[in-house]
């Protein structure tokens, strides 16, 4: 059977990816930091009509083009678009492999005629990704090189012995270097290397020109390298006879929890989130599912989470299959575990998954410091299980173990007042410590700070109470905010 290689070429890419969230019609392009300056990296076709090209300074192009809107590149990203299109393009052959940073190679021998021949397969190929928003340039020929010359040189198509003669040096796959060298000597298309002798071509070049030149040819053999499948992080165990106990559920829960973890400890991932499906004999299923506070391999750590959800689970007249999956997965960094370290951060991991089992895991909070001198703002709250804790709580002053909303009283003058009631409560202030003068940030719509200044003091009652009262000098009034320890 003759080998048959499509080859797609995904010109505008990057910009496509954007493009497809979100469309316009004026001319776009990403930029991309290179050479200490940002340069167009990706444009659209409007983009290129308006007289802009790739590589051309940024600033340059929006001299050029008033109308340009424009978005930082994303490499990671426009990687992963790429891997989804491999994955789509596994519909037409199971061997798909990665051509640079905008292409695929696909090796379609022998599944063209479930698509009818090889011309309805590429009808429909640029069908469905012209529908999605893709242009795509499509080479089809025999092999690699020649599929890959045809997409990016010879305007795809289907090639034949006058197309590939016709084509450019550069559709070799060559360096600059060596296309250089060869146009120097007259040498433009595939015929004219052709018509040199090999050993002269040899001497000069190097053995890489020649190499090229019969893997287009067909000469030399060049296969598609597929992309492997992603790990699938699933086990599952069929028992010879049902079971009822809680404690065998849980003995077949540990035996798939040890390979489960062993794949992902080899793949460096952890486990967000697992389920545990309990077939019965009546073919009904049930499900305990496990939400982690940290991604975790560890499957004595885990194997205790189970009890509370398997303790639910309704066996009927026995259950006899199990299945575990991963169904969340996170890298799982390398972590220096010394005496001193490592063990108390872990048992509260632990103790965030038993309460977030019980009340969820998005229930589970912490507080985490902000970049705001505004009493209000100077906190956010985070789940605790999708958050690292922080020491960095830099504040000028002590602050108060609780912050309400401010509460005014009956005081004049800017000086703490002897003696005032709050919340029906009469005290007497014992020490004064202050004052600490907070401005309002002007960048902020809050209307509570929208007043003026605020002058903080700690107030120390003789009744006990520790207060935190501030006062407004542009609108005289006293209030309570805080209650210290």
């Amino acid at each position: 059977m003759q080998k048959r290689v499509v080859s797609l070429w995904f010109e505008k890419l990057p910009s496509e990816r954007v493009l497809r969230a979100h469309p316009t019609d004026a001319p776009f392009a990403l930029t991309h930091h290179q050479k200490n300056t940002d340069r167009i990296y990706c444009l659209n076709t409007e983009a290129e009509k308006a007289g802009l090209h790739r590589g051309m300074g940024f600033s340059d192009a929006r001299a050029f083009c008033r109308d340009l809107q424009s978005r930082p590149a994303d490499l990671n990203a426009d990687e992963r678009f790429l891997h989804m299109l491999a994955r789509w393009s596994k519909r037409y052959c199971p061997w798909v492999g990665l051509e640079g940073r905008d292409g695929l190679s696909l090796n379609i021998t022998g599944s063209a005629h479930l698509f009818g021949g090889e011309g309805p397969l590429l009808d429909d190929m640029r069908l469905r990704l012209t529908r999605s928003g893709i242009s795509a340039r499509i080479g089809l020929a025999d092999t690699r090189g020649a599929a890959w010359g045809m997409a990016h040189y010879g305007a795809g198509g289907v090639c034949t012995q006058p197309r590939l003669a016709s084509l450019p040096i550069a559709a070799l796959r060559l360096d600059e270097k060596a296309c250089v060298g060869l146009q120097r000597l007259g040498v433009r298309s595939i015929a004219d290397l052709v018509a040199l002798p090999r050993a002269t071509v040899t001497r000069r070049f190097g053995r890489d020109v020649l190499l090229r030149l019969d893997q287009m040819m067909g000469d030399q053999p060049e296969d598609i390298s597929p992309l492997p499948d992603a790990p699938h992080y699933g086990v599952q165990m069929t028992l010879p006879e049902p079971i009822g106990l809680k404690e065998d559920v849980m003995a077949g829960a540990e035996r798939l929890l040890g390979r489960l973890c062993a794949k992902l400890k080899a793949n460096e991932k952890g486990a967000r989130i697992l389920q545990l499906t309990l077939r019965r004999v009546d073919q009904g299923s049930q499900q305990v599912e496990l939400r982690l506070a940290q991604p975790l391999h560890d499957a004595a750590r885990i194997l205790p989470l189970f009890e509370r959800g398997v303790d639910t689970v309704d066996a009927g007249f026995g259950i006899d299959q199990l299945r575990l999956v991963a169904t969340q997965i996170e890298t799982c960094q390398a972590k220096q575990i010394s005496h001193s370290r490592g063990r108390e951060t872990d048992r509260l991991d632990d103790l965030i998954t038993r309460i977030g089992v019980r009340i969820g895991l998005e229930n589970v909070q912490r507080f985490l410091p902000a970049d705001s001198h505004i009493p209000e703002r100077s906190f956010i709250i985070s789940p605790a299980a999708y958050s690292a804790p922080t020491s960095s709580w830099a504040t000028p002053q002590p602050r108060p173990i609780c912050i309400f909303p401010p509460e005014p009283i009956t005081a004049h003058g800017p000086r703490p007042p002897a003696r005032f009631k709050w919340r029906r409560m009469p005290l007497t202030t014992g020490r004064a410590t202050g004052p600490e003068r907070i401005a309002p940030e002007w960048w902020l719509s809050d209307d509570n700070w929208r007043s003026g200044i605020r002058d903080y003091w700690k107030i120390d009652t003789r009744e006990g109470r520790r207060l935190w009262l501030f006062y407004t000098p542009q609108s005289p009034n006293w209030y309570v905010q805080g209650i210290f320890a």
